[in-house]
């Protein structure tokens, strides 16, 4: 506002010297001189009224506008979770509290410093920082919103998870003008969804393990009736033995089928042919198959290598599958066939089964959504997950009483894992 006076004098002065200059050499007759006067004094207040106006206008839009910044401040310094905006070149401009305690940036002046600049401030956060300009650089070619989980330790050992949104801004000619980050503490969410995870993994093991039971009693029965016969004969026979040993390791197999699914571990992405993963599947449902009076068809049309975690793959089928069999109580057929297109295979696991209503297919894949009496309603949640995380899709068909399609389109390895 003071600058406004201060151009309101020197307008006034100006407009006074030269109206005065110039009404002393216009040559008026002097009767017409005193109504000159009187103009000039009615239009320098009119000017003069139109000048404060529109001073004080733009003076209280100012002001204003200094309110809603403020109130944004305060609601952005209030959220718990990371906010930043940052310039076109990676500056940051603006990050709140929690931004500031979560990199231990209290105490150091930001503005103007990019994340390499401030990573020289946080020794502990350097990684992570340094990660930032990476998945900046993402956003910014992206020219679109992107989303991802970011991890990190913090100083006291904790690994934190964060859920961050970044959103590239453009001028009209497409120059970059700057970047918005918000991120979201997730780590708890992440702890509750492994615990919830590994607890539906243990109900698919629990109902397997009743169908497996029955394989596993055929080979104890047999070593059984061995050790009964050289009990009473006082013979070994080499040949006995030999079975013994046989059916002892194919019970070993069963047993290391169980664990692969319960055993906890580290994802390892490696080639791996995508027949052996279906092959292994299916003889892990074959006695509960049996069991239920369902058929298993299996129709492979492709060796198709496939770049991945192998244990994570297998839990995909093993849900579809398990899904399947629960879909004919009273018996069915499940055929299960493989195709290559395009760089991508196909599995297509079709059954004969019940379907599924068309209001709940909507919302299949949604977690914890389910109609069962068991499980968590996250084996279809997980799979695609999994397939999304491997660079597929997973596709859902069904029909009331004729039966449901899955089909999980997967890229095939070309020795280039990336």
């Amino acid at each position: 506002m003071k600058y406004a006076i201060v151009i309101y004098v020197i307008v006034s002065t100006i407009w006074i010297v030269l109206t005065d200059f110039y009404v002393e050499k216009l040559p008026l007759p002097q009767q017409i001189v005193p109504y000159v006067q009187t103009f000039k004094g009615f239009m320098f207040v009119i000017l003069s009224a139109v000048f404060m106006y529109i001073a004080f206008k733009k003076h209280r839009e100012l002001k204003q506008m200094s309110e809603s910044e403020q109130e944004l401040l305060t609601l952005i310094h209030a959220m718990p979770d990371f906010v930043s905006f940052k310039d076109g070149q990676g500056r940051w401009l603006r990050v709140n509290e929690f931004g500031l305690k979560l990199y231990g940036l209290e105490h150091v002046d930001y503005k103007g410093k990019t994340d390499a600049e401030l990573a020289e401030y946080t020794p502990h956060f350097r990684e992570a920082l340094l990660y930032c300009i990476d998945s900046d650089e993402e956003a910014w070619r992206a020219k679109t919103v992107t989303r991802a989980e970011e991890s990190f330790p913090t100083p006291n050992g904790e690994v934190k998870t964060f859920d961050v949104i970044k959103v590239p801004l453009f001028y009209e000619n497409g120059k970059r003008k700057g970047l918005v980050v918000i991120g979201r503490d997730i780590t708890q969410q992440k702890i509750a969804e492994q615990l919830l995870l590994k607890k539906e993994k243990l109900s698919v093991i629990g109902e397997l393990a009743a169908g497996i039971a029955h394989e596993i009693r055929n080979p104890l029965t047999s070593i059984k009736g061995f050790l009964q016969m050289m009990k009473e004969t006082k013979e070994v026979d080499e040949r006995f033995v030999q079975i013994m040993l046989d059916e002892i390791e194919r019970v070993n197999q069963i047993v290391s089928q169980l664990l692969v699914l319960a055993k906890p571990q580290m994802k390892s992405y490696k080639p791996f042919a995508l027949h052996d993963v279906v092959d292994y599947v299916i003889g892990l449902f074959t006695y509960e198959a049996i069991l239920q009076n369902v058929q298993m068809k299996y129709e492979p049309r492709t060796s198709a290598t496939v770049y991945g975690d192998k244990s994570e793959i297998i839990q995909v089928f093993v849900n579809v599958i398990k899904n399947a069999l629960e879909a004919m109580p009273k018996g069915g057929t499940i055929t299960i066939s493989t195709k290559e297109k395009d760089d991508r295979v196909h599995v297509i696991i079709e059954d004969t089964g019940k379907g599924i209503e068309r209001e709940r297919l909507k919302r299949i894949g949604e977690p914890f959504y389910t109609l069962k009496e068991k499980g968590m309603g996250l084996g279809l949640t997980t799979s695609m997950k999994i397939v999304h995380e491997h660079k597929g899709t997973m596709q859902i068909e069904s029909k009331v009483g004729k039966g449901t399609r899955v089909e999980i389109i997967l890229p095939t390895y070309k020795n280039d894992p990336s």
